[in-house]
């Protein structure tokens, strides 16, 4: 099928081309991990991605699929990740312009470990740092963010819905437990930001994590 008339359309495809290089040169989408879409237009929904199944290191902006507001590839050829419908929930419920999705190591160990379990749903606690100014809306690192953890479920309508009530009070994202992070922001550069901060802090987190565990005194 022809691809939706818009002028940013080759614009867009390839910075999210670019970025998506970039995010897997950073060792967080490594393999076919990860999945990435922009929206290209509201009315009617319209999300460019990347097609599942395929080393986002490399997609060429041309590689690009389109796809509806029912998760439908309309354009391009490949498959749509089944993750298209939290996408999906994200740009409907935050407003979104952008969502990127990794795999990275800090992200996939800190979901798991902040998930007790059994529990559906946690929240991992990231707290006086600097960096929590790069994410849009806080203006001090004296303040703490609760990033909202979900349990994994293949059932992707039943995930989605899992977070509908979350997303809006999330600081530009959310976990999957052992799957790793949804990062988002009002346009492609927005959610780079929001992204690259958020795998900042998961980072300090859990090394913080390991050198508490190194440098407690050990009972006599």
């Amino acid at each position: 099928m022809e691809s939706v008339p818009n002028a940013n359309t080759t614009a867009l495809a390839s910075a999210l081309s670019k970025a998506m290089a970039s995010i897997h040169q950073r060792g967080w989408c490594d393999g076919t991990g990860g999945n990435f879409s922009c929206v290209l237009t509201q009315e009617p929904m319209r999300l460019l991605m990347a097609p599942s199944g395929v080393d986002k290191g490399c997609v060429e902006a041309r590689e690009l699929i389109q796809v509806d507001g029912g998760g439908r590839v309309i354009a391009g050829d490949g498959k749509a990740s089944a993750e298209t419908a939290l996408h999906l929930e994200i740009v409907t419920t935050c407003g979104a312009g952008a969502v990127l999705h990794t795999h990275s190591q800090a992200g996939t160990l800190l979901s798991d470990w902040a998930l007790p379990a059994g529990a559906g749903q946690a929240w991992l606690e990231l707290r006086d740092l600097e960096m929590l100014k790069g994410l849009e809306g806080i203006t001090t690192h004296a303040c703490a963010v609760q990033v909202p953890v979900l349990a994994n479920n293949q059932d992707l309508q039943a995930l989605s819905a899992a977070a509908r009530p979350l997303l809006s009070g999330a600081p530009h994202g959310v976990l999957i437990a052992g799957h790793g992070l949804y990062a988002w922001g009002r346009n492609l550069g927005t959610a780079m930001r929001h992204l690259e901060i958020l795998e900042f802090l998961l980072e300090q987190r859990w090394r913080r994590l390991l050198l508490e565990a190194i440098t407690r005194p050990v009972a006599p």
